[in-house]
């Protein structure tokens, strides 16, 4: 193995939900101090990156390691919990992330420095996953043996690309593309079924996934066991399942500071002094 090829340390299980919340803390002090505002949708996939990074994903000391695993990450205004993990495993200086929002090359919506770690520009929601499909059949192409994952959020899957992509992806049984949706029912600044998911239908993104043909599963996005055991059978199924996976991770919006979990109005608002005084559930 040569030296740009050792694989970073993985976390056991247990110590995922530590982690996640030494993340979380970090993305929120950052955040507050710096005035970024992008706070609320960053903290709902948290728990989601912890558990690629630091035990799903075959990554290495370098991150332009060629037989890397791939994550494009296309919710990219909810990419503060990212940067904070590209900083502790030393891909972004930590120094960048700390100066995020006052003069970082680190910017609001994800762009694409993959020296850096960071595969995918998504700045304009709803392309990420057709990225990530083209990844993905581009690797079955050359016979690589790397997985590409995808994180999106649930109010871009409104977006008509990403089914194009889903039927390309079924079509050419990219059994090495694994999407997680951060489904924790709100856009911007309202909820799905204010927008145009249909009032009260349970499972509409599973639904839909698996009648395009997928392999879907659902699980709660907080929970570091349940989604491990999932990507963890993917991985190990890959020869016999033949088609995309995709995990809806049933998540809260703003999760880990009270005051800020399922409201609308923090999509992109930072919380005072005294909204901070209501607590968190990271300490």
């Amino acid at each position: 193995m040569t030296p740009n090829s050792r694989l970073l340390p993985k976390l056991q299980t247990a110590d995922l939900i530590g982690k996640a919340n030494e993340i979380r803390k970090d993305l929120i002090r950052v955040s507050v101090q710096n005035g970024a505002g992008h706070i609320a949708p960053s903290l709902s996939c948290v728990d989601i990156l912890t558990v690629l990074y630091y035990e799903i994903m075959n990554i290495s000391i370098d991150p332009q390691w060629v037989d890397r695993d791939r994550l494009v990450f296309s919710k990219a205004h909810g990419c503060y919990g990212l940067y904070s993990i590209l900083a502790d495993i030393g891909y972004v200086e930590k120094s960048q992330w700390e100066n995020f929002y006052k003069g970082s090359f680190l910017m609001g919506c994800v762009e694409r420095s993959i020296d850096h770690g960071i595969e995918a520009g998504c700045g304009a929601l709803g392309h990420g996953l057709p990225m990530a499909v083209g990844m993905a059949y581009g690797a079955k192409l050359q016979k690589k043996g790397w997985r590409i994952y995808c994180v999106m959020g649930d109010g871009e899957l409104q977006e008509g690309s990403n089914w194009e992509a889903i039927q390309f992806a079924v079509k050419y049984e990219l059994n090495n593309l694994t999407v997680i949706v951060d489904a924790n029912k709100l856009q911007a600044m309202d909820y799905l079924d204010n927008v145009l998911t249909v009032k009260g239908r349970k499972g509409d993104i599973q639904r839909k996934m698996s009648a395009f043909g997928c392999e879907v599963k659902s699980c709660l996005g907080h929970s570091a066991k349940s989604m491990v055991n999932i990507l963890r059978t993917w991985i190990q199924k890959q020869s016999e399942i033949k088609a995309p996976q995709v995990l809806v991770a049933r998540t809260v919006k703003g999760y880990g500071l009270l005051c800020m979990e399922n409201m609308p109005k923090f999509h992109f608002r930072l919380p005072t002094e005294e909204e901070l005084k209501a607590g968190n559930r990271y300490e």
